[in-house]
């Protein structure tokens, strides 16, 4: 039965992504052959460099092999699995990014469900995490390769290894392999569950960015607060309480509501953080599984689509666009910049505008190359695009780089401020958090540029 699921022997996911202390979350777990197990529930943060630290453990549970996924079309779901085990979450415990740790009895195999511990307190910055695009980019029941025991340890533990990362080829999980790697295709629709584990060793698919971004932000200090996607899309966030919203990415599909949200914090002074490309690229519908829960079940709908910088191949195409972009409201409008195209090779990103107050104290000079800053994916300001109504605006980065099919193209990272007072900043490279402390890819300039950014946004009046 193992092998008919995700092609472990141990694989889980939880009942809901976010919870506030005090309250519970449900697990639902497969094990297969049935044997005992455990659960080691880890907090994601600096820990002296160590990136996560374990919070709690539970007794031995019993394990069982659940039925099989149920599939309708292109939609796979476990919405029938038993529960496997409650967490009542302390009333002490920080809010933030956990890591449930599964290990069966034999220590044999291991697999992780993320989830969030989140409450309403105000807060400096609230950082946002992924979890509609984690699920569109969810392979699952497919094994690809991802789900080794190591990947559990270097995800937690710093080591970057097998954090779903982008793949060499420049794509992020979950993309189309189409001739052209600017080009990208949708089915014309598309409907995935959250009530599924996440394929391979059970963590979302990028991520590693989000936990670069947490683990240096805690490490310096930060007041941070916690939501996911969904919270954005359901109305539980009040923009109002923070003086930044701090989106890790990649967090490429997004609700109408969602955007709304993002909306209104900017036209009330709340400042936007961008730091990954490709951000508010798809639009996403949610709906209720099956039992009623709400925002269970995601929705991304389309005809054939070509890359960024082409026309639609088919108008005609049933479904509702799935680009911001074809709906008249392209992401340039809230963000300043908007997605380019993949990044087959990296690429370093030149400095622009050298005497700006972002790159205070960093060392660089105009025309400086971070190497292999723009990678997996760019953004770019595109001219024939409004821009959103601003006091100012500046462009900090304008990278050359070379695309799929041998073409010339730019990067460009941006920054404005609304009429409000709120800035908004681009980075408008997929790789920006992992150059905020992963092993290997750590550059000092680009930690001293986001802390001007973050610093300039948690003083502001």
């Amino acid at each position: 039965m193992g092998a008919q699921q995700g092609h472990r022997r141990i694989e889980g996911f939880s009942s809901t992504d976010g919870v506030a202390p005090g309250e519970a979350i449900d697990f639902h777990i497969t094990v297969d052959p049935p044997q005992e197990f455990r659960v080691d529930v880890h907090r994601v943060g600096h820990y002296d460099g160590q990136g996560a630290t374990r919070i709690m453990s539970s007794p031995r549970l019993a394990g069982i092999a659940q039925p099989p996924p149920l599939t309708a079309g292109r939609t796979v779901s476990c919405h029938h699995w038993w529960l496997s085990w409650r967490l009542p979450v302390p009333s002490d415990w920080s809010v933030g990014a956990y890591v449930a740790v599964l290990t069966t009895a034999d220590g044999r195999d291991r697999a992780q469900i993320p989830f969030t511990v989140r409450d309403h307190r105000p807060a400096d910055l609230l950082l946002v995490l992924p979890d509609i695009t984690w699920q569109l980019h969810n392979r699952y029941p497919k094994d690809d390769g991802a789900g080794k025991t190591h990947a559990i340890d270097g995800i937690l533990h710093q080591s970057g290894d097998g954090d779903g990362d982008e793949g060499g080829d420049g794509r992020l999980p979950g993309e189309a392999d189409t001739d052209s790697p600017s080009d990208t295709d949708f089915p014309s629709a598309t409907t995935v569950s959250f009530d599924r584990p996440y394929a391979g060793a059970g963590l979302p698919p990028s991520a590693g960015h989000a936990y670069d971004v947490i683990r240096w932000a805690e490490r310096y200090g930060y007041d941070l607060a916690y939501a996911d996607a969904r919270d954005l899309h359901a109305g539980r966030v009040d923009p109002t309480r923070y003086r930044g919203l701090l989106f890790p990415g990649p967090d490429t599909y997004w609700s109408q509501a969602m955007r709304g949200t993002a909306e209104h914090a900017r036209e009330y002074g709340t400042s936007l953080v961008f730091l990954s490309a490709r951000t508010l690229y798809g639009q996403v519908e949610l709906a209720p599984s099956p039992s009623g829960v709400p925002d269970r079940l995601l929705t991304c709908r389309s005809g054939r689509r070509r890359g960024p910088d082409r026309r639609t191949q088919d108008r005609k195409a049933p479904g509702k666009g799935v680009l911001w972009r074809e709906a008249d409201r392209a992401e340039q409008q809230l963000i300043g910049v908007q997605y380019a195209g993949q990044v087959p090779e990296p690429h370093p990103l030149i400095v622009r505008n050298a005497d700006h107050w972002l790159w205070e104290a960093t060392g660089a000079l105009e025309g400086d190359a971070v190497e292999g800053l723009v990678a997996a994916g760019a953004d770019r300001y595109f001219p024939r695009t409004p821009l959103p109504e601003h006091e100012e605006r500046v462009l900090l980065a304008h990278s050359p780089y070379t695309d799929g099919a041998g073409a010339g193209r730019h990067q460009e990272t941006s920054l404005y401020r609304a009429p409000s007072g709120a800035w908004v900043f681009a980075s408008g490279t997929l790789a920006w958090p992992p150059a905020l402390g992963r092993p290997g890819r750590t550059d000092p300039r680009i930690q001293r540029a986001t802390a001007n950014l973050l610093d300039r946004i948690c003083k502001s009046d």
